[in-house]
């Protein structure tokens, strides 16, 4: 079973987003059996709480649940995990200089290295702004979900 850690700051807009959409897609395609999924942020700001609504709204318009319940990335999550996917370089920074070991780094990248078709390098926090930013949050973690299992099924 491949283990797969959605990461960003708060854990309640773009790491659920990305969790959310990654179970839909591997479940459309028969595959949620051979994975473990969860998400976690950088920060304890919202430890305890469901995505935020709006993200769950617009999640939920596309036929998307996001399950996750807020929770802070630890150290022992680069053991835990296969694959660790940091959702801005502000994330990925942070979660190098959790990385207990050198050789562990190997298993964390940028999500957005898996896109397909959309030109972000980094997936943009919708949490200040309104309901497009949410919107292209969904396109870009959807896009890249596309990505990321094409890659895991080489």
């Amino acid at each position: 079973m491949k283990k797969i850690l959605f990461v960003c700051l708060g854990n309640i807009c773009r790491s659920p987003a990305a969790e959310g959409a990654f179970i839909h897609l591997l479940k459309e395609k028969g595959l949620f059996e051979q994975y473990y999924i969860d998400s976690a942020g950088t920060s304890s700001y919202h430890e305890g709480q469901r995505a935020d609504s709006r993200m769950r709204e617009t999640a939920s318009k596309r036929g998307i649940d996001l399950p996750s319940w807020s929770r802070q990335a630890t150290a022992d999550d680069f053991h835990e995990f296969d694959l660790i996917l940091a959702m801005d370089r502000k994330n990925f920074q942070d979660l190098k200089s959790i990385c207990p070991e050198d050789d562990l780094l190997s298993k964390l990248k940028m999500f957005t290295d898996f896109k397909q078709q959309m030109n972000h390098d980094q997936v943009p926090d919708p949490y200040y702004g309104g309901s497009q930013g949410f919107e292209e949050v969904m396109d870009l973690v959807i896009d890249c979900s596309k990505g990321l299992l094409n890659y895991l099924r080489v």
